[in-house]
């Protein structure tokens, strides 16, 4: 797997639909300012993965919020089915939890088949979080009070969303050069 490959096709995710379809109306400025940083783990099992994940908390919780402000550890050669990447993310968050860093950070999750409950796995509404890439995403608490605190709607962003991606259409997302609902590794050869 080409680490360079994953992180390009991530950030192409990040401008294209995280910005370019305001699924979230933060980023934007996140991204402007250099506070989002890029790491793609090269684990390959969920024991490296918890490492990688460990010290990509630490050092969020170590470095100051106008150096990094968020991070998106992408792992492109782990937990590819979703079933398994969903069952991991308890992990996740007992990692965070036995870091004494709940309440402080969170873990957002994106994965190229990801599916929220009470959803096909073709409904359009999925792509909000649909990543080129299994990927987890390091927030500070305080970044998301700053936020809510700026657009105080923040509650509407989902159903936002989803009606943006209604409007879109399943055969939208493709056309945008985004990942198709089906297959992923649309994104993949992008650069």
């Amino acid at each position: 797997m080409d680490a360079d490959a994953a992180l390009r096709a991530t950030r192409a995710w990040v401008e294209r639909a995280v910005i370019g379809l305001n699924l979230c109306p933060f980023a934007k400025a996140v991204q402007a300012k250099g506070g989002l940083r890029y790491v793609c783990s090269d684990a390959a099992d969920t024991d490296a993965l918890l490492a990688a994940l460990r010290s990509e908390l630490q050092l969020l919780s170590d470095t100051p919020m106008d150096e990094v402000e968020t991070t998106l550890l992408v792992h492109p050669r782990v937990l590819q089915d979703f079933l398994d990447y969903n069952d991991f993310l308890g992990e996740a968050d007992a990692l965070l939890q036995q870091m004494g860093l709940e309440g402080t950070l969170q873990i957002a999750s994106f994965h190229p088949q990801y599916q929220f409950a009470g959803t096909r796995a073709d409904d359009i509404e999925n792509a909000t979080n649909r990543s080129p890439y299994p990927t987890l995403h390091l927030l500070r608490e305080a970044s998301i009070e700053r936020a809510v605190a700026a657009f105080p709607e923040a509650a509407s962003i989902y159903e936002a969303n989803q009606r943006r991606l209604r409007a879109l259409g399943p055969a939208g997302w493709p056309r945008c050069g985004l990942i198709g609902k089906a297959d992923p590794a649309r994104v993949r050869g992008q650069g």
